[in-house]
């Protein structure tokens, strides 16, 4: 193949091909079929990207437009993101579990004239709103997807064949002519209210973040890792498309969530990226597991914690074990660390890390112990990715590690708001000048989130601004929309969602006093200090929040509920003198209530575990 690869701007696409010359028969990445893992050179990887190319030239897909792409972790998700930025389009990922509602907005925001859609589910939810999509002209199925019978949908066969009128030379004259600071891709984020936002990163953004992540983890090209994650996400974008592309490194692509765990064991990847969640499933199973262990066992994984406890403080300081601590380290190893991380598939794992989310402290501390060390990253789609980083070799439990170099990360004197600049920090927000003019001001962007610097300069995250929450999932989650939708109900007074940090999301209602009283009436009751507890009334409540569910994305849905005993007030500090709802207030006063809905679940976790 020719690749025609000398380029004037530095660009993830111009990236790929570019390793066609340096490994072009290594492999570039691996998917799962009948039992075996199949592997795709970097010079097919980097013709696929071509022929679908040329296909969206020839659908008529102009520089400066946009696509969808709507699907778990596969190949032709990356191929088709490739293809439109080589093209001079921008790619939006949208997550699988999405709305029809939220799918519907998100193409038709974008204006994007083509959708690349996974199965006849997905082509379900634009189906049912295809009167609201003026914009799209073609959808493109994933292999393997059941035919439809529509003239709106191709194959992916059908698809690229259509793209041979379309030559090399033509396609390669769009690559060439993409420059740095041009629209490569969109991230839609939900931002802090209201719909999603288009976050627009350009070419330079993608390629200089990931040289520089790279850099930061001494990654090469003997590395390797599992795609698992949303790719509709930033960092696993940088995970399974331009950190690769940057430095050569094959990605496996999972089988489906469900298939992760085993996927793990088989790979053992040496970079894997996890949100909290995914660590405090592993935390889990361990400690079950170890818990179990009895005797000499008990006794010698005890000890190695306590080891390696003591291995983390030196690496704490920058320095390594030596001495009786070093040698007592290669036993533990030996004896359990060398057993345990192949077990949970992190046994040639070089990088480990987390991000998307805050994780507690103790869990990180916890994996240290077993010579598992979990790096924090801290940052936003709006500077793609990284803000902050703890390294292999400079790391701070509890904290989001030091600024990454190159970018430039202050604390504002008015509100200890963390600020960013840098050639990471996006071009704005795609058709939203208004939100970009309030994201970036001064030269600087301003994250809605609160921190601090220590003294050896690492960021440590204090609040946030707005009460966006963030799921154990790393799903941004604006609340107000769900809690508007359930006090449209007559009987709902106010409505709190809980779920930072948590896997799902939880509401905490008050009752009306009014409507409530009056309904009462009408039903005989006298005493109303126990209406909480009636099982109409909850029923009522149940049905509202099963209908409101409808219109989410099921990580955005609620699923438990408790009903207050009284109403939140002043008085007691949950309500501001405007009468808006203090949440810390509130999951102060109400923790018990709170963890009561998630007890439960823990326990049946915990015991699945064992």
């Amino acid at each position: 193949m020719s690749t025609n690869a000398s380029f004037s701007s530095d660009t993830i696409p111009g990236r790929l091909f570019q390793q066609v010359k340096k490994r072009g028969q290594d492999a570039a990445y691996h998917v799962r079929e009948n039992d075996i893992w199949v592997s795709t050179s970097w010079a097919e990887y980097a013709d696929q990207v071509k022929e679908v190319g040329k296909a969206l030239m020839q659908a008529g897909l102009e520089s400066g437009q946009t696509t969808c792409i709507l699907g778990f972790n596969r190949p032709e998700w990356v191929v088709m993101d490739l293809a439109s930025m080589a093209v001079g389009a921008a790619p939006a990922g949208i997550y699988t579990t999405c709305s029809a509602e939220e799918v519907q907005y998100i193409i038709h925001h974008a204006q994007a004239p083509i959708a690349l859609l996974e199965d006849e589910g997905q082509w379900q939810k634009v189906a049912a709103e295809r009167e609201n999509l003026p914009d799209l002209k073609k959808v493109v199925m994933m292999k393997g997807a059941a035919k439809i019978d529509d003239p709106l949908v191709v194959s992916w066969e059908e698809f690229i064949a259509s793209g041979s009128d379309i030559s090399d030379e033509d396609f390669f004259a769009r690559l060439h002519a993409l420059e740095p600071g041009s629209l490569a891709t969109l991230i839609y984020t939900s931002g802090t209210t209201g719909p999603p936002k288009g976050v627009m990163l350009s070419h330079e953004n993608l390629a200089w973040t990931a040289q520089t992540a790279l850099d930061l983890i001494s990654t090469d090209s003997s590395d390797c890792s599992l795609s698992y994650l949303p790719l509709s996400h930033i960092a696993e974008q940088m995970f399974s498309l331009h950190a690769p592309i940057t430095c050569g490194y094959s990605v496996y692509f999972a089988e489906s969530i469900d298939a992760v765990p085993d996927n793990l064991k088989e790979v053992q990847p040496t970079v894997f990226f996890g949100v909290p969640r995914i660590w405090e499933k592993f935390y889990a199973g361990i400690s079950t597991k170890l818990a179990d262990a009895t005797g000499v066992k008990a006794m010698l994984v005890s000890w190695a914690m306590g080891v390696g406890n003591d291995v983390a403080k030196v690496r704490l300081d920058g320095r390594e074990p030596s001495g009786l601590l070093a040698f007592k380290y290669r036993l533990a190893n030996k004896l359990i660390y060398s057993k345990l991380k192949p077990a949970i598939g992190l046994g040639r794992a070089k990088v480990c890390v987390s991000g998307a989310a805050p994780i507690a402290r103790e869990i990180l501390e916890f994996f240290a112990t077993l010579d598992v060390y979990v790096m924090e990253v801290y940052g936003q789609s709006e500077d793609t990715g990284p803000t902050s980083f703890n390294q292999p070799d400079r790391f701070r439990f509890g904290s989001v590690g030091p600024s990454v170099p190159g970018v430039d990360v202050k604390i504002a004197d008015t509100d200890g708001e963390i600020l960013v600049r840098g050639r990471n920090v996006f071009m704005g927000y795609f058709r939203d000048e208004a939100a970009t003019t309030d994201a970036l001001r001064d030269g600087w962007l301003h994250s809605g989130d609160l921190g601090s610097f220590d003294d050896d300069g690492f960021l440590h995250i204090t609040g946030r601004k707005k009460d966006i929450i963030i799921t154990a999932g790393g799903k941004n989650i604006a609340p107000k929309n769900l809690e508007n939708g359930l006090k449209n109900h007559i009987f709902i007074n106010e409505a709190v969602v809980i779920g930072d940090r948590r896997k799902y999301l939880t509401v905490l209602v008050t009752l009306d006093p009014e409507a409530s009283a009056a309904w009462a009436a009408k039903q005989g009751i006298s005493d109303t200090s126990a209406l909480h507890e009636n099982t109409t009334v909850r029923a009522e409540v149940q049905s509202t929040i099963d209908e409101l569910n409808t219109h989410y994305a099921r990580v955005e849905q609620l699923k438990k509920f408790t009903i207050l005993s009284r109403n939140l007030s002043v008085e007691d500090g949950e309500l501001t003198p405007t009468l808006k709802v203090k949440r810390t207030k509130v999951s102060e006063h109400f923790a018990g209530d709170i963890e009561a809905m998630y007890e439960e679940d823990s326990a049946a976790s915990a015991g699945a575990s064992a």
